[in-house]
């Protein structure tokens, strides 16, 4: 039996495992690797803030991650397609790794997350 996703170090590795996953992946890694050339050491913890204050209220995170996805859209429109493989990769992700009560709402945060950032920056129908 797996255990459910209990504080910050829990977040800490799903969201290391979870990367690791968007970065060798053939429908969006491109987006992060070579449209927004992420520098992964400094917005992986920005990322750990950010789920911490999803899931549990807590966590120093404080900003906005539309304005954030509108700036990479502008650059490279980011499709319904590329919103439904980031979840696909973060549930499955969530699913091999926890479950329970925690395990269950981040997963349905991130559904909404998805859904919400997709309407507010105009993610397209189909890949382009």
């Amino acid at each position: 039996m797996k255990k459910d996703i209990e504080n910050k170090d829990d977040l800490r590795m799903l969201i290391d495992v979870f990367y690791v996953k968007v970065r060798a992946n053939g429908v969006i890694g491109y987006i992060f690797n070579d449209i927004a050339r992420v520098d992964w050491a400094h917005h992986t913890p920005i990322i750990y803030d950010f789920w911490e204050s999803v899931l549990f209220h807590t966590g120093p995170y404080a900003r906005n991650p539309i304005a954030i996805h509108k700036a990479l859209n502008e650059k490279h429109p980011l499709t319904a397609d590329h919103f439904k493989e980031w979840l696909r990769l973060f549930t499955e992700t969530v699913d091999e790794l926890f479950e329970g009560l925690n395990a269950k709402i981040i997963k349905q945060r991130a559904q909404s997350i998805a859904t919400v950032m997709q309407l507010k920056i105009g993610g397209t129908s189909r890949t382009s």
